[in-house]
């Protein structure tokens, strides 16, 4: 379905002043942000993959998920897996995110991500690609092909949204926006709208490059991200569960 002039230029509207904000979620759960961001950040780095034990939650992305300007037990993947341990269960986070990496960069480590015990794969790119103004054909073969070889092995998949800023124009904004729904709804994948969201332009959540954010900003990304991946991970305890009964 085409996106209406009208729908693409309030897209286009909130994009602007967030770098890369899609519109709200209507999530309720503003309550756990505020615990989030108030919570000590006393935590372990994550284990390299060869030393990550027992099932896997494996992100892809680059330096937003790498934590680029903080410490690793400050990155929004270690705050999952504090997270994952609070609700008791029983799943280890991998950290795979390369700083500068594309979607292309993503694919071409993507067996390497897949090693072991993987469960779940949760897809975090595309910022860099929106940055670099690569063309968006490419963007959405790239994380086709990730989303298709991580099926393949039954691993399941959670596909996290990123918008384009608008310097490349109107049509680039708007047609990168819509591949993140369109692939979820495409391979029935779970969708974080937006993983930068209440994040994205806000300065003080932001380190002084604007793009990464800071300890404070990278507990709501993985508050973001939570939301979407808590259900995801009590599916596949429930089905594992069932299986070994």
């Amino acid at each position: 379905m085409r996106c209406s002039r009208a729908v693409a230029r309030g897209i286009v509207s909130i994009v602007v002043p967030c770098f890369a904000g899609c519109g709200p979620r209507g999530d309720s759960s503003e309550e756990r942000r505020v615990a989030l961001s108030a919570r000590t950040s006393e935590r372990e780095p994550l284990p390299a993959v060869a030393d990550a034990a027992g099932p896997r939650v494996v992100i892809l992305g680059d330096s937003l998920t790498r934590g680029l300007g903080l410490s690793p037990k400050n990155a929004y993947p270690t705050v999952l897996q504090e997270l994952i341990h609070d609700e008791g269960l029983n799943y280890t986070i991998v950290n795979a995110g390369g700083s500068g990496d594309t979607s292309a960069g993503g694919l071409a480590r993507l067996d390497w991500a897949l090693d072991g015990d993987v469960r779940v794969l949760v897809v975090a790119l595309g910022g860099n690609d929106a940055l670099r103004g690569l063309p968006i054909a490419e963007l959405r073969d790239n994380l086709s092909a990730i989303i298709e070889r991580a099926q393949a092995r039954g691993i399941t998949v959670v596909l996290a949204g990123m918008e384009a800023p608008p310097n490349y124009g109107f049509d680039y904004t708007i047609n990168f926006h819509k591949v993140y729904p369109a692939l979820a709804k495409k391979y029935r994948v779970a969708l974080v709208p937006f993983l930068l969201e209440k994040v994205g332009g806000i300065a003080d959540l932001n380190q002084p490059d604007g793009i990464h954010p800071t300890a404070e900003g990278a507990r709501i990304v993985a508050a973001n991200v939570w939301s979407v991946l808590e259900p995801v991970l009590r599916s596949d305890s429930q089905r594992v569960g069932a299986a070994t009964r």
